[in-house]
């Protein structure tokens, strides 16, 4: 079983959701990368979303469109993503790790070459923006090789045709985006998210996490009691801009506030 399946099984057996933040990997500085991973698992991450930065990353809103371009102008790269990955496995060995990005970077290094070093550095799972399913056949068996899961985004206008090709394809989890438009856009409606995920569930087995619009704990709460697992970005990158120096901490602080409202959450539903 992945790093991934045993996070969720775990989970599923405590009555609990997962709690997967987003950062862009060498934002603000590359030496804050690691640091930053393990401050988000302290604050109660149980997955996390490493982002490959990228020049043209065009589900991203400005927040991590400029997260971007911060850690491309401090030459940060592919390899050095995997670089940071090894250096968290040192003294993490149980946190899955997603990576998050765009074709661009991989086919440049070659697919399957990406694929071995994914599985070296202690990557646990990929997701591709721009690989729909219909081009991701020859990257899934890659990594199913490597026994990496391919993670895809759902959207709420996703037809059930592309629902069947995902819920064949996808391994780990898939990520739905609650709204239509770019990461840190919009508020998120929880009525419709709950009957998105739900419909969702009629083609799948894997869990269904929700991401884009979930601001605060009070957003993350009303997520986790609809959803398998809440997935937030912008805000954190946001709070390390903010926070310069003392990023970790901050996002440690931040994280452990969304982490205790989603198991209030929880304990309220299993009560």
């Amino acid at each position: 079983m992945s790093r991934i399946a045993s996070t969720f099984a775990q989970l599923k057996a405590q009555g609990r959701k997962a709690l997967i933040p987003f950062i862009t990997a060498g934002d603000p500085h590359p030496s804050m990368a690691v640091p930053l991973m393990h401050a988000l698992v302290a604050g109660g991450a149980d997955v996390i979303e490493l982002g490959v930065p990228f020049s043209d990353p065009m589900a991203d809103g400005p927040v991590i469109q400029r997260a971007s371009e911060r850690a491309l102008a401090q030459g940060v790269s592919l390899r050095q993503v995997f670089d940071f990955v090894m250096e968290f496995r040192n003294t993490n060995n149980s946190t899955p790790v997603v990576l998050m990005g765009y074709a661009n970077p991989i086919e440049a290094m070659g697919v399957e070459h990406f694929a071995d070093v994914a599985k070296s550095a202690g990557v646990d799972g990929v997701l591709v923006v721009d690989y729909p399913p219909e081009e991701a056949q020859a990257l899934v068996k890659l990594l199913d090789a490597r026994a990496l899961d391919t993670i895809f985004l759902l959207s709420p206008t996703t037809r059930d045709a592309r629902l069947k090709q995902v819920g064949k394809l996808g391994r780990g989890y898939l990520y739905y985006v609650s709204l239509k438009g770019v990461t840190g856009a919009g508020n998120i409606d929880t009525v419709e998210v709950a009957q998105r995920v739900n419909h969702i569930k009629k083609f799948t087995s894997l869990p269904v996490g929700v991401g884009f619009g979930i601001r605060d704990a009070a957003s993350a709460k009303r997520v986790a009691q609809v959803a398998d697992a809440v997935v937030i970005g912008s805000r954190l990158v946001q709070e390390i801009i903010d926070a310069g120096s003392d990023a970790p901490t901050r996002v440690q602080a931040l994280l452990a506030g969304i982490r205790s409202a989603m198991d209030d959450a929880d304990a309220r539903i299993n009560a």
